[in-house]
């Protein structure tokens, strides 16, 4: 049996072609085609889909043959990234990046495709930072057919135009984010951290300067990012490795003072930035701040600690304690969870002191981070445990001190000191995958671009984190960038035409998607 077409004309001369079942059979020694039953019009049939559901129904019937029949003509070609782009593609929209860019690539004399490249590398950097080379290897991996044009040489030229233009980028992604989410801009962090280079580095920016890294030997530069309390980066600066932090802190206030609408800059820093001489430039200028003091290294800590007065509470696992000394204002900050893991953490190193002594040896004890504190050194090589010192220790389990300038209450000092783990967390995203170690770039232009464009992956992500929160997403930033990166394109061929299909979406990225108001593409469509 087989479908046939038939066409007839009507009365009115009109021409209609009807689909009919028909069969080959012999009739009188003859081979003669019968017709068996007639399906309907052709096009009423399409118009209503009924060919497609005919089809479905039997294949139904005939599952095995049929099933077998169509894997002779189908041909997959290739299977690439596809959920990753749309989603990155879906957040660059909310950002407005896509006319941001636009506008001041008119201005600009570059004729590369500056949108396609800074969009491709933007979406490498969240889910798997290369280096330049290796990122245009990527693109063949990935289903875009806007990136299909871009060479190495774009992704390079692009950089140079991120340098020249990020300033305002991050002004317009300012606006655009404040408005996407109503942002609180009273208050914002400031910090700065280092990354180094291995080699001599770009002229005017590799120095040597204070390492974070533990790295005093190689050049290095200074990077400082700016945010606000719910974690979305609004500005970062880079400077040359050797800037004094004070000096990093006075011009990024100044810059960003005179170019966002901010209600004020507060510096939160950690305490293994903090000296008393940053603190004295601080207040002689009328910097506010917040800032975490070393509790072992600074004699008034000690004091502080001492002084009495009620905790009070603030949040779960956080009590807090207001504090003067010598016209400074402090707070005293408690966690009780935390208090239990130190008390632990110091057991474990005690009694590994003690193993160690009663085995005789002492040799290269006392330079292990955290023992050498619990330690007496004897003469003749000998050592014994320092109660003294273990007793003491007591004193800080659970607890840190901040001082500050700024006028809020204990609770908001106490939170926007926490909030700097936000900034942390870019810094170790900035510098997870940044080409300065290796170095692959050797002027400041492409230095700049380069971290320029992680600051954009950095925006990116923020903006997803803050969208799955809003819309109750239990899910991390990774966590969802994985479920997403499942989600292939197959280019399938069958009979000769070209089709686009989907796989499945897990169900984190279909709340992923549904978060940004993203509909998933169909499962399968006509690449004609």
């Amino acid at each position: 049996m087989y479908i046939r077409k038939r066409t007839i004309r009507s009365s009115g001369g009109k021409k209609y072609t009807y689909l009919e079942l028909a069969r080959t059979c012999r009739k009188d020694g003859k081979v003669c085609q019968e017709r068996l039953c007639s399906l309907g019009r052709l096009d009423e049939l399409r118009g209503r889909g009924a060919i497609d559901r005919m089809i479905v129904s039997l294949s139904k019937v005939a599952r095995d043959h049929w099933i077998r029949t169509k894997a002779l003509e189908l041909e997959a070609n290739w299977s690439k990234e596809y959920g990753i782009v749309i989603l990155v593609e879906r957040l660059w929209q909310k950002l407005g990046l896509g006319s941001i860019i636009a506008e001041l690539y008119q201005r600009s004399p570059m004729e590369v495709p500056v949108k396609e490249g800074l969009l491709c590398m933007v979406t490498n950097r969240l889910v798997d930072p290369r280096s330049k080379r290796s990122t245009y290897k990527w693109l063949g991996t990935v289903y875009s057919p806007g990136w299909e044009n871009l060479e190495l040489s774009h992704l390079y030229r692009t950089l140079d135009f991120l340098d020249g233009n990020i300033r305002r980028i991050e002004e317009a992604l300012f606006v655009q984010s404040r408005d996407l989410f109503s942002l609180n801009i009273d208050l914002v962090l400031f910090d700065t951290t280092s990354t180094y280079f291995e080699g001599k580095g770009p002229v005017g920016l590799a120095k040597l300067g204070y390492s974070r890294d533990k790295r005093p030997d190689l050049t290095q530069v200074v990077i400082g990012v700016l945010m606000t309390r719910e974690g979305i980066p609004i500005a970062h600066h880079v400077f040359p490795g050797n800037t004094a932090d004070i000096t990093a802190f006075r011009y990024a206030v100044k810059d960003v003072k005179e170019r966002f609408p901010l209600g004020k800059v507060i510096i939160v820093a950690d305490r293994g930035v903090v000296s008393e001489a940053l603190l004295e430039t601080l207040d002689a200028e009328g910097q506010e701040y917040i800032v975490g003091i070393p509790l072992r290294k600074w004699k008034v800590a000690e004091e502080v600690l001492g002084q009495g007065g009620e905790y009070q509470k603030v949040a779960d696992n956080l009590e807090v304690k207001e504090v003067e000394k010598d016209s400074k204002h402090y707070i005293i900050c408690y966690n009780s969870e935390q208090e239990g893991r130190d008390r632990k953490e110091r057991a474990s190193f005690v009694a590994q002191i003690e193993a160690e002594l009663n085995r005789g040896g002492l040799t290269g004890l006392a330079k292990k981070k955290g023992y050498g504190r619990y330690l007496r050194v004897l003469d003749e090589g000998r050592a014994e445990i320092n109660w003294e010192k273990v007793k003491q220790e007591e004193r800080y389990d659970g607890r840190y001190l901040l001082r500050t300038s700024a006028i809020l209450p204990p609770s908001e000092i106490a939170r926007a000191y926490k909030g700097l783990w936000r900034i942390e967390n870019a810094f170790r995203e900035l510098k997870s995958g940044l080409e300065v170690r290796p170095c692959y770039h050797w002027t400041p232009s492409r230095v700049r671009g380069h971290i320029a464009m992680c600051f954009l992956a950095l925006v990116l992500e923020a903006t997803l984190e803050r969208m799955l929160r809003i819309h109750n997403v239990e899910a991390s930033v990774g966590e969802v960038l994985e479920a997403v990166e499942r989600v292939k394109a197959v280019r399938v061929e069958i009979n000769g035409e070209a089709f686009l299909a989907r796989t499945d979406l897990p169900p984190l990225a279909q709340k992923a998607f549904a978060a940004i108001g993203i509909r998933p593409p169909p499962k399968v469509q006509s690449l004609a």
